[in-house]
Parts: structure tokens; C-alpha cells; sequence
């Protein structure tokens, strides 16, 4: 047994790199348990390995006092000094105690430890492994679908899709390659839980990196992206490059690179609008295609606005079931009030009307005061 565990433990730093001392620190600690188990001792016990050779000893630690109370856990002074005159109260002596058919229980132990440790080492390995791919775009293989989850095989490990991460307008079938975004890696109990997605807004950003180099590399950035995936998406972006067109670089020529992506999502359209720095600006940009007249912060809330569009671009400015005005409100970070210039004005003429109403109860008002006051 002794050369066996040896080879074992050998191998499995080869292999699994996990090392020696690792393995030997559990083995040991977990034969002190088996021995107290199987011969039912109470005392201080240690197990030594020995590396060489292979073979373990079990040691009752005992402490030496004056007056001895407890023989399991105490050794006198006068017997300690009989086997080593050097031994002084208060040090702690080892007496081998390794019952004779402990290689049994020995080998036994060692087998489920190292099991044990070669299970964790490979979490441990996937763990650390697929870490590295939070956040980022990976390729699978659809395996299998439940009512819960869409599962992916991902190599070494298994992954999961949940409903809310599953597109709408997507059909996934057993063995299809797919491309999937990994949102979340958690070292659970059971081993590592890989989560992957395919409507993360983060998705979208990745495939445009893929895609657009200038993105890529930084000279065009990506500010924002509001996403009802497998229908629409708008995206913002920005670059400090005076020379480059930030919109026409991510579309491409012809439309060829954002088309590119539109094909990988199954068809969700995609809206490219510019960043600006002015607010007003940048909700206009954001409520592409339609056209706008003004925008008008409200003064209570510096996060809300009211938004002038021309009569004929009130639908196409809200959009489909308010699509285009709920993406473009989730982009912005602005709370967004849509109205016609009809309207607008409409509303604009009430208020001045009431005004004109107010005035000339005051003018009333004075008047009677005046002729009251003559009367007197």
C-alpha cells in the first residue's frame, strides 16, 4: 500500500497539480478522525507520513505535569525524565500508539481523501478557468432544454441559460453551435455554475468589438446600449477623434458590420445613434429616426423632459407600443414625455389663457375694492 499511495500522490501532482503536502496535511487529518473513530480514544493524537517509505504512525501526545489526572492526555514528570532526562513540566511528549491493523483503515482513509481532493482540484481548475470568461463571448454547443434552462456544453464544463437570458425569437436545437455570453461564474457546492445569456446588453457590446476594430481598440467607445432583445436595440458611441465618424464607423460600409451582428441576433434592429455631451442633443440623437424640434428640461426633476416632435413623427417618436421612446429613455437615463408641436401649442395657448384669467380676476378685484372704498 505504502509504494501505491506514493505513486498516487506523485501522479497527481503531475496530473492534477495538486501537491503533495496538500494531500498529506488531509491525509493526516483526516486518520486522526478514522483512529478515534475505529478504536474510540479520546486522547491527543498526531499522524506522521512518512514520505520516504510511505508509512504512517500514530502518536498520543501527552503533556507532562507533576501529578497526573487524566493518563490519556498527561504523562508524570518522573516517567518522562525515566525516558529523557532533557524533559521539563509543561513539554508535550509523543508515544506511538498505531494499532496493528491500522494499514487497513489507513488505505481506506487515503482513498477517500484523495478522491476527495481530486474532485475539488478540478472545481477548483473549471472554477478558476471560466473566470477568466465573465463578462466575455464564448462558443457552445446546445445540449440539451427544459422547462428551467437551455443547456451548453462549454468543454470542460456544463452551462446554463435561464428563460430571461433565452432569445424570444430563437429556437435552440440539440447539437447547434451557438455563441453565448458568459454573465456569471459561482463556485457552488455542487462545482462550479457556469450562467451564459444571449440578451445581456453586454452581448451586444462584444459582438461590435468583434466586429468594429475601432472599437476594439478604443477609438471608438461604446457609451450606452438599451436592449429589448430579439426585437431592437439602440447603441450609443463617442470617440475623441475629431477625424472619425463614430456612427458610420460602427455601421460600416454599406451597413456591412452592424448587418453582421443583426444576423448572429436573428434579426434585432439595431439603431447607431451619437453621443453628445449636450443633453438635448443626445435625446434627440437617441429618439432616431424621428425628427426633433426641441426638448424642454423640466425644472423640478433634472432627469425628465419634454420632447417637440412635428405632427406627422408623433407615432414613428414613440414607436411601436412606445419601443422607440422607452429605448431611447433607458439609453439616455432621461425620463422622457413625448408630445406633437399641435399638442404642445395646444397647451402652451390653455396655460396663457389661464394667465389671461387670473389677471383679470385681479383687475376685478381691484375694482370692486376701488368702488367700495369711494362709497365709504
Amino acid at each position: 500500500m505504502s509504494s501505491e499511495l506514493l505513486g498516487a500522490l506523485s501522479s497527481l501532482e503531475e496530473e492534477k497539480g495538486i501537491k503533495k503536502e496538500v494531500v498529506i496535511e488531509a491525509l493526516e487529518a483526516a486518520l486522526v478522525s478514522a483512529y478515534k473513530r475505529n478504536y474510540g480514544q479520546a486522547q491527543n493524537v498526531e499522524v506522521e507520513f512518512d514520505q520516504k517509505k510511505g508509512n504512517m504512525h500514530v502518536y498520543a501526545v501527552k503533556t507532562v505535569v507533576e501529578e497526573v489526572n487524566d493518563p490519556q492526555l498527561q504523562v508524570s514528570l518522573e516517567d518522562a525524565v525515566a525516558i529523557n532526562r532533557g524533559y521539563e513540566l509543561g513539554d508535550e511528549i509523543k508515544f506511538e500508539v498505531t494499532p496493528q491493523n491500522f494499514g487497513r483503515i489507513a488505505a481506506q482513509t487515503a482513498k477517500q481523501v484523495i478522491m476527495q481532493r481530486v474532485r475539488e482540484a478540478e472545481r477548483e481548475i473549471v472554477f478558476n478557468e471560466y473566470s477568466k470568461y465573465e463578462d466575455e463571448l464564448v462558443t457552445g454547443t446546445v445540449e440539451r432544454q427544459d422547462t428551467r434552462f437551455v443547456y451548453v456544453s462549454l468543454d470542460k464544463v456544463e452551462a446554463v441559460m435561464g428563460i430571461r437570458d433565452q432569445m424570444p425569437n430563437e429556437v435552440y436545437r440539440p447539437q447547434s453551435r451557438i455563441k453565448v455570453y458568459v454573465s456569471k461564474v459561482e463556485n457552488a457546492t455542487k462545482g462550479p455554475q457556469v450562467f451564459v445569456s444571449r440578451t445581456e446588453p453586454g452581448m451586444l457590446k462584444r459582438l461590435f468589438e468583434q466586429e468594429v476594430p475601432e472599437i476594439y481598440d478604443g477609438t471608438v467607445e461604446i457609451v450606452s446600449i438599451a436592449r429589448e432583445a430579439g426585437d431592437r436595440a439602440k447603441v450609443s458611441v463617442r470617440t475623441n477623434n475629431p477625424d472619425i465618424d463614430p456612427v458610420g464607423t460602427a455601421v460600416g460600409p454599406k451597413g456591412q458590420r452592424v448587418q453582421t451582428i443583426v444576423n448572429e441576433l436573428n434579426g434585432e434592429n439595431m439603431d447607431i445613434v451619437e453621443w453628445d455631451d449636450d443633453d438635448a442633443r443626445y435625446i434627440a440623437n437617441a429618439l432616431n429616426p424621428a425628427e426633433v424640434v426641441d426638448v424642454i428640461f423640466d425644472p423640478d426633476n433634472d432627469r425628465a423632459c419634454t420632447v417637440i416632435v412635428p405632427d406627422y413623427q408623433l407615432s414613428l417618436a414613440i414607436g411601436k407600443r412606445g419601443q422607440n421612446a422607452r429605448l431611447a429613455a433607458k439609453l439616455t437615463g432621461f425620463k422622457i414625455d413625448i408630445k406633437s408641436e399641435s399638442e404642445a401649442a395646444a397647451e402652451m395657448s390653455a396655460s396663457d389663457n389661464d394667465f389671461d384669467d387670473v389677471d383679470n380676476d385681479d383687475e376685478d378685484v381691484n375694482e370692486t375694492d376701488t368702488n367700495s372704498t369711494n362709497e365709504e
